[in-house]
Formats: structure tokens, sequence, C-alpha cells
């Protein structure tokens, strides 16, 4: 609460207790009054009682309504600190985002805004499509969403200033959005990966059930449970590739914190980090 908010609410309070008083000295004048007539002294008392009671109860249910606003009073400061906060992830996911995604950013965002303000991530699943499903036979229905609840996963673009800052050996011959679209590419991979491990049996053919398991062995890690993830396998293109440039760009988000690497079993596992 500002200055000006809490003079106004201190002005009001001190008016309806200058009030309360005013009208308590006035009941208890009438009550001297009406003392001196004792037949009718009882009834009067009465109204008198009635009427400071009516009082006491509004002035209680004001001074509830102004507890109230004082207890939200966090609760609103914590959330213009998150809008902008997430002002400055949305911000910088845009000012570095690779030119091509830009309408698909766009439109997502109008659908994803209709149903959850601020969002801490874009769901880009139409920027790829030929990366969603890499083999998946999944029946009478997409590869889309992640598990509920959880949140698409996050695509924290690098920008110029980061890439800039690399090493020439590490940085090579890699673009800005050469690295953008394979942070794209592999949030996909992460989508579809917690589609599988969320999606029922019923829903998915046999090949694709057993894929299911082994991403459901793999999420239930503890070093793994509740991120997004994907595998060295699952990455086939286009943007990133088992490659000479495929292998820099790997090394590029694990130096500048965008992915980790762990292995479980067989399997060598990416983390997908989260925009601080």
């Amino acid at each position: 609460m500002d200055a000006g908010n809490a003079s106004r609410v201190g002005a009001s309070l001190d008016a309806v207790a200058a009030a309360f008083r005013s009208r308590v000295r006035e009941l208890q004048d009438l009550v001297l009054a009406r003392n001196m007539f004792p037949a009718t002294a009882v009834p009067d008392l009465a109204a008198v009682d009635a009427s400071l009671t009516a009082m006491e109860a509004q002035v209680q249910a004001i001074r509830r309504r102004i507890q109230e606003e004082c207890d939200a009073i966090p609760k609103a400061k914590k959330l213009v600190e998150q809008s902008l906060k997430q002002q400055q992830k949305l911000q910088h996911m845009l000012a570095n985002m690779p030119a091509g995604m830009r309408e698909d950013v766009f439109t997502t965002t109008l659908e994803h805004n209709s149903s959850k303000m601020l969002p801490e991530s874009f769901n880009f699943s139409s920027s790829a499509p030929e990366t969603i499903d890499y083999n998946l036979k999944i029946k009478e229905e997409p590869v889309a969403a992640p598990k509920k609840g959880k949140g698409p996963a996050p695509r924290w673009y690098i920008s110029t200033e980061e890439l800039d800052s690399l090493s020439s050996y590490m940085r090579g011959r890699l673009t800005l959005e050469k690295v953008n679209i394979a942070i794209n590419e592999v949030a996909t991979y992460a989508d579809a990966n917690a589609h599988l491990v969320a999606c029922p049996k019923k829903k998915l053919s046999e090949e694709t059930w057993e894929k299911a398991l082994a991403l459901r062995d793999i999420a239930a890690t503890e070093s793994i449970k509740g991120k997004h993830f994907f595998l060295e396998a699952d990455i086939k293109g286009p943007g990133l590739k088992l490659d000479n440039t495929g292998k820099a760009i790997l090394t590029v988000l694990r130096h500048l914190g965008r992915i980790h690497e762990t292995r479980i079993g067989h399997h060598r596992v990416f983390i997908l980090s989260k925009q601080h």
C-alpha cells in the first residue's frame, strides 16, 4: 500500500471512529434524559442497546474488510513481481528467437493466453512438425501437450551476447539462428517424451508403448523427476543432428546452462533447464 492509499484509509477510519463516538455521546444523553421516566426506561434502554450493537457490528465489519485488503497486499506485490519476471523472459525469447518462428509464436501465444495468463513458455508444436512424432505411432491422438500441469518444455533461447562470449574454438561457425532452432527442436523432443510418459496405454501402439515404458522408467529416476528431457536417440533433425555441427551445438548448450547431461542405463539423457 503506498503512502496516499494509507493516508486515505487512515482518514476513513478516523471519520468512522469520530462518528461512532459522536453517536455514543448522543445515545448517552438520550439515556440520561429518558431515565427521568421510569415507565419507559427499560424499552428505551433496549432500543439504545440494539442501536449500539448494530453500530459495533458495522465497525467490526469495516475492520475485517480493511484487514482482508491489507492481507491481500503481499500477494498482489508477489504477483506483480512474477509478472515482471515473466515479461523479461518473454522479451528475451522474442529478442533472440529465430526469424522463421515468429509467426508461429504469435499464433500460439494468442491461443495459449486464452486459457492461461502469462505463460512460462511458448508451445512451438507447429514450428517443426516433422520432428514431433519421429516415428512414433500414436493411435487417434497426435503428439501434443506434455503431462497436464507440467507445462510445455522450456525454450530458453541464447542471446547474441552469450554466443559472442564463447571462445572461438567452441563457437566455430555456429550462428545464433542455428543454435536457437536447435533449442526449439530439443524442446519439441521433450514435449513428445512428456506426452508419452502421460499417455494411457490404450492410445498407444505396442511399439510405442514399449518406448513409453522406457521413458517412464527414466522419468521416475530422482535426477529426472519433474523435469523435461530428451534422449540422444531422439535427435534426428532437421535442425539438430548427431553430426559435428550438432555435437558442437550440444556442447554450447551445456556450456551456457541450457541443458544438463546424465546417463541412465544405456541411455544418454539431456535435461532441459528452465530460465531463471
